[in-house]
């Protein structure tokens, strides 16, 4: 039976690099995969998925509006699926994830989704809330604060490196705009 996974973690926790990995893995043994990432995230021109590690691959991108049940059952009527892989979960659409969960319980698709738990102010992203609920399994990868205690908070800084307070939830950026901390740092600095 296909399962909904969500991986979750704070910035620099390797979820890209462990999505691609598992991709390598289905390719590898001659299965065909499906790669998904938000359109939104536009920092690349070559690769839509980019570790940090230097790893990266092609992905589909999905909008607010993309029908991923749509999309991926009419490819996988073309050529079968043997997985879905969705990078920055946290963008997907409360529609989004459960279009994702049809995708494993209707037509057998495994499908393992990484992303952020939560956002500069360690509110829940929708996407996030909504796999948090309802995913089969729910995976925490590990980064690590400056401390040594494991980072589970992604701290918004700005171009000196100061902590921001307010602002859109979501804005794009790497290790010039985020760092990762534990909660006691991360409210400290919000302090």
């Amino acid at each position: 039976m296909a399962k909904l996974y969500f991986y979750y973690a704070s910035m620099n926790a390797g979820k890209s690099t462990t999505l691609l990995q598992a991709d390598f893995n289905y390719r590898e043994r001659g299965m065909h995969t499906m790669l998904w990432t938000a359109a939104l995230d536009d920092r690349s021109d070559a690769l839509a998925i980019e570790s940090r590690i230097g790893l990266g691959a092609d992905a589909y991108r999905f909008a607010p509006d993309t029908d991923l049940w749509a999309v991926v059952s009419e490819y996988h009527g073309d050529s079968a699926i043997d997985c879905v892989l969705v990078d920055e979960a946290q963008f997907l659409s409360k529609e989004q994830v459960w279009q994702l969960a049809r995708l494993a319980d209707e037509a057998g698709i495994p499908v393992l989704c990484y992303g952020l738990r939560t956002d500069f102010q360690g509110e829940l992203f929708p996407g996030s809330a909504v796999l948090l609920g309802i995913a089969d399994s729910l995976v925490e990868l590990k980064a690590v604060c400056h401390c040594g205690r494991k980072a589970s908070m992604n701290l918004r800084v700005d171009g000196d490196g100061n902590p921001v307070k307010q602002g859109v939830q979501t804005e794009i950026g790497g290790n010039d705009r985020y760092v990762a901390l534990c909660r006691k740092h991360f409210s400290e600095a919000l302090a």
